[in-house]
């Protein structure tokens, strides 16, 4: 039935989707029930404790016995400057005495690395199918050890250099990870907002220069965007946005309301709120900080001030509600019912393409 069977050999599962791990939104109950309709469900574990790692794989493990995903974050301990610190607490004061606010923190809480000797521990513990990167990938060391437990690795490039480092390092695939897509941009180090590649730019390029099987990601939607990552040369999709609306996803009600009535417009990339470029829904305070592109601090530092404004502030006036570009194109049903629809969407779409190439050679 599918075009490329790549990644489902690798992984062992019936239809090459992703459901992409989406920090806060996924959940056991999702990820079971993507994996036991035959795609891969996943489970975003970035910043998470062992302790509530443990118990959501045990979650998932109650629901199916299929293989799942769980997800990192590879980052560096946060290093900002008490310069760009200082500097951003003035900037962000306008906006602290606006909202009714007390002062801006005056001191950052000290943070780990994102992937450390104690996840791998957890991670070798639980022994997932599949464990994937996000912002780069852990070191050989880690990678061999997570190998030899008979784990599949991939990560997430945005660039043709990204990906071709990726197969150096022994990733098994590849995620391409376009400019469209929700929640944070996997680039391994950080970008400006605006400097991002589109989905069907990047994918067939990093197709191109690996040898392993591209994943393709970004303002997939529906079985049309499934079809048209087969035709640029990927083996499968990891979508997000489009499960963020299943009732087994964690996602907020706030953010299900502005997904309900979203536009291919309603988003941008920004780094305002957590020091690394995400695409979130458009607010005020996300283009006051745009307007002006100055140093900001690092991933994870950035949220200490930027969360009390979340809090305080409306969603017009600041909001990180994170969906991508397709979100208009969701649908509101059960995560099994959703996995079924997109394959029979995407093989409409290449049983009618495929007819259309017949026609024309009669």
């Amino acid at each position: 039935m599918w075009p490329d069977r790549r990644i489902c050999d690798l992984f062992k599962i019936g239809h090459p989707i992703i459901q992409a791990p989406m920090v806060g939104s996924c959940t056991p109950a999702l990820a079971s029930a993507v994996s036991n309709a035959g795609a891969l469900g996943s489970l975003g574990c970035g910043e998470r404790t062992p302790e509530w790692i443990r118990e959501n794989v045990a979650a998932i493990r109650q629901s199916t016995n299929r293989p799942f995903n769980l997800n990192f974050f590879v980052r560096p301990v946060p290093k900002t400057s008490p310069e760009v610190f200082q500097r951003t607490r003035e900037r962000l004061r306008p906006w602290y005495e606006r909202l009714g606010l007390s002062e801006p923190l005056n001191e950052l809480p000290d943070t780990g690395p994102g992937f450390d000797d104690r996840l791998l521990e957890i991670v070798l513990e639980a022994k997932p199918a599949i464990v994937s990167f996000h912002f780069g990938c852990p070191g050989s060391r880690e990678i061999d050890a997570l190998k030899s437990a008979g784990i599949k690795l991939l990560s997430s490039a945005t660039t043709v250099a990204e990906a071709r480092a990726l197969e150096a390092e022994g990733m098994d695939a590849i995620i391409a990870q376009g400019w469209e897509a929700g929640g944070h941009r996997g680039s391994h180090a950080p970008r400006p907002p605006a400097d991002g590649v589109g989905t069907l730019a990047l994918t067939p390029q990093i197709v191109d220069a690996v040898s392993i099987p591209v994943i393709a990601a970004g303002g997939i939607g529906d079985g049309r965007g499934i079809a048209a990552a087969f035709a640029l040369g990927a083996a499968g999709v990891q979508m997000g946005t489009a499960f963020l609306s299943c009732p087994e996803a964690a996602t907020d009600d706030a953010r299900r309301q502005l997904i309900r009535r979203a536009s291919d417009t309603d988003t941008m990339m920004t780094d305002a709120f957590s020091g690394r470029a995400a695409r979130a829904r458009r607010s005020h305070f996300a283009q006051d900080m745009e307007r002006t592109r100055e140093p900001i601090p690092d991933f994870r530092h950035m949220y200490t001030l930027s969360q009390p404004i979340c809090d305080a502030a409306d969603d017009d006036e600041a909001s990180f509600h994170l969906y991508g570009q397709a979100a208009a194109l969701n649908r509101e049903v059960p995560a099994a019912e959703l996995v079924s629809r997109l394959v029979d969407e995407t093989v409409a779409v290449l049983a009618r393409l495929g007819s259309q190439r017949l026609g024309e050679q009669t």
